[in-house]
């Protein structure tokens, strides 16, 4: 029976989560499996691997065959490379002691990388935070100072109305004062021209007694 190491879909739409299994080639990608060996989420930054690495191993061993992207992720967690050291003990290379040591030492090296990748991940995440927290500090400084610009135009408008209300008012007693003045001016005129035609009247009514005589 030909048995391929694959992946099994899991997890909701958009989201997907993969088992790592060991099936019938001629079973259904989701269907039966034989064992699980692992699981894979790529929805993580770096994705996250759970892997039995012996179990992997020995369905290697036993002749299973992984797909493409089966095969990346048992790379990347030592299966493969610990299957070759395996086969250099069946040819008598080394020992299982020596393939041991070099499988540990392999994945010594291994977790510096992935450390320094989380590490260069987490600077980066810090780094974008703190890009983030200024861009929203110089935000708010705009709003601020957009706010200040709103209220000092606010203030001034308010002084101008104020100002007009002054001028108006100063303008309407300016105004009133004229009327006074002009009124006081035209009753002093109309006093004028009544004392005037007061000293018309006698002056006409002596011219008249006076031709009335010359007549006697």
């Amino acid at each position: 029976m030909p048995v391929r190491i694959r992946l099994q879909r899991h997890g909701k739409k958009g989201k997907p989560f993969y088992w790592v299994v060991a099936a019938d080639a001629r079973s259904k990608r989701d269907g039966k499996f034989l064992e699980k060996l692992g699981t894979y989420n790529p929805n993580t930054n770096p994705a996250t691997i759970d892997l039995n690495v012996d179990k992997s191993v020995q369905w290697l061993v036993n002749g299973a065959q992984p797909s493409d992207t089966a095969r990346r992720i048992l790379s990347y967690k030592g299966v493969l490379y610990k299957h070759h050291l395996l086969g250099g003990v069946n040819k008598g290379a080394f020992t299982e002691d020596q393939a041991e040591e070099k499988f540990n030492a392999w994945l010594t090296e291994k977790e510096k990388i992935v450390s320094k990748k989380l590490d260069g991940l987490d600077k980066a995440k810090a780094e974008a935070k703190a890009k983030a927290l200024e861009a929203e500090k110089e935000i708010n400084e705009k709003r601020a100072a957009a706010a200040v610009a709103v209220e000092e135009e606010e203030a001034v408008v308010e002084e101008a109305e104020v100002a007009v209300e002054e001028v108006a008012e100063e303008v309407k007693e300016a105004v009133e004062e004229v009327k006074e003045e002009v009124a006081e001016e035209v009753k002093e005129v109309v006093e004028e021209v009544k004392e005037v035609a007061k000293e018309e009247k006698e002056d006409s009514a002596e011219t008249v007694e006076d031709k009335k005589e010359d007549k006697a």
